[in-house]
């Protein structure tokens, strides 16, 4: 009994580590899509310049992401989860206060790519962790509640803005907290799945090229991939430009880019713990992602309509569509439940991250390429970039394996 007390002691610390982990991790992801204009502002960038240079400084952070993934996705497998959450938010916490210190565009980019290094490590090693911790008929509703609760990160960051109405403080802040968290860390420890296969010198651990290297499991990969494609594309291009598209929408407008984003935010927490009971409820990942796939094609159409033709309606609207793209839990989970012990740090830190460096692409596609070379407007480029998005992400969704009953006690060979 006292054994089982303190093994419930225990997990409910991993939780509640690897949710206020996430908190910070998206205080400080999110912290530059907040403060982007006074921010930029701050170190005289002309307004002409303001979207050129804020798509160049969240390029860099979505790069470093996208390399930190691999980075620690590796290391979770090599030497454990926990040595990610250590090692990770040491690095983002340094490059996060250092960032309040920044006076030129090229030194702002190449922290958040420093900054997006480090926070690349956090989701994956604690939704890696808890999922391995619970039983599978919990791991879906658990993941959920870490996720949502660390989603408000990105609230808590809008409000510390608000309230100080000082940017590079908040970044000094989002610095410190990561620190606190370091001495959280200290009495939790790696799951047992994980401690029966690390002296096994005969299996392979955090071997990228084990996704590659067969048919099946690099479909897998890249299928798992492509499914959490909305959720940046509404957070990174329609959210973090609600302004710019009030602008086209309705005329002249007062809307506050880092206020849709605190809006989005709440929807996206709010979100992510309902898909976990989505989830729950039909036994099911892929019926639960059907479903808030069909939201988020419907906030869309509406985002982009005559409909959406006031400031309250564009905040509404990111309300919506940040709940209805919150299915960033489940995804996550998805990743870490297609993978064997010795693959799934690692597939689950570079799955989302592989979707974050994607963000890039879907900006040279929706800046660059349509606006840039064929000249089409901010509102036919960002439609038909969207589009292109949601139907890859639907095609994904259909070809990928159901993982909800899946038991997580095994290797890759």
């Amino acid at each position: 009994m006292h054994e089982m007390k303190l093994k419930d002691q225990f997990l409910n610390l991993a939780v509640i580590v690897a949710a206020l982990g996430y908190f910070v991790d998206i205080y400080d992801l999110l912290l530059f899509t907040i403060v982007r204009e006074p921010s930029l502002l701050g170190i005289y960038v002309a307004d002409s310049e303001m979207i050129a240079a804020s798509t160049h400084i969240i390029n860099y952070q979505m790069i470093g992401l996208l390399i930190g993934g691999v980075l620690w996705g590796v290391m979770g497998d090599k030497r454990g989860r926990l040595s990610v959450l250590f090692g990770s938010i040491l690095l983002y916490s340094i490059a996060n206060f250092a960032t309040g210190y920044v006076q030129t565009v090229d030194q702002y980019a190449w922290l958040r790519f420093v900054a997006g290094v480090g926070l690349a490590g956090e989701l994956g090693a604690g939704i890696t962790l808890v999922s391995e911790l619970m039983p599978k008929k919990n791991r879906g509703v658990m993941t959920s509640f870490v996720a949502g609760i660390g989603l408000f990160g990105a609230v808590f960051a809008y409000f510390i803005y608000k309230t100080t109405n000082d940017w590079r403080l908040c970044y000094k802040i989002g610095g410190v907290l990561g620190i606190f968290l370091l001495f959280l860390r200290i009495k939790v420890s790696d799951s047992g799945m994980f401690k029966n296969i690390e002296s096994k010198e005969h299996v392979s651990k955090g071997n990228m090229l084990m996704f590659f290297n067969d048919a099946k499991r690099f479909k897998r990969y890249v299928l798992a991939i492509l499914i959490g494609l909305p959720t940046w594309f509404v957070i990174g291009i329609m959210l973090n430009l609600s302004n710019r598209f009030a602008t086209e929408l309705y005329g002249f407008n007062s809307v506050d880019s880092g206020t849709s984003i605190m809006f989005g935010y709440i929807g996206i927490a709010l979100g992510d713990i309902s898909v976990g009971l989505v989830s729950q409820y039909y036994q099911s990942r892929k019926k639960a992602l059907y479903i808030f796939y069909a939201m988020t094609f419907i906030g869309a159409i509406y985002f982009f309509s005559p409909l959406n033709n006031s400031d309250t309606s564009m905040y509404a609207i990111s309300l919506y569509l940040g709940f209805s793209t919150g299915f960033w839990a489940i995804f996550v989970t998805m990743g870490a439940e297609h993978f064997g012990t010795n693959l799934r740090a690692t597939a689950a830190t570079t799955i989302p991250n592989m979707v974050r460096g994607a963000l890039p692409l879907m900006n040279f596609l929706f800046k660059d390429h349509f606006q840039g070379s064929l000249h089409w407007s901010l509102l036919q480029s960002a439609i038909v970039t969207g589009s292109i998005v949601m139907i890859i992400s639907f095609i994904a969704l259909l070809f990928t394996e159901e993982t909800f009953h899946k038991d997580l006690d095994f290797v890759e060979r």
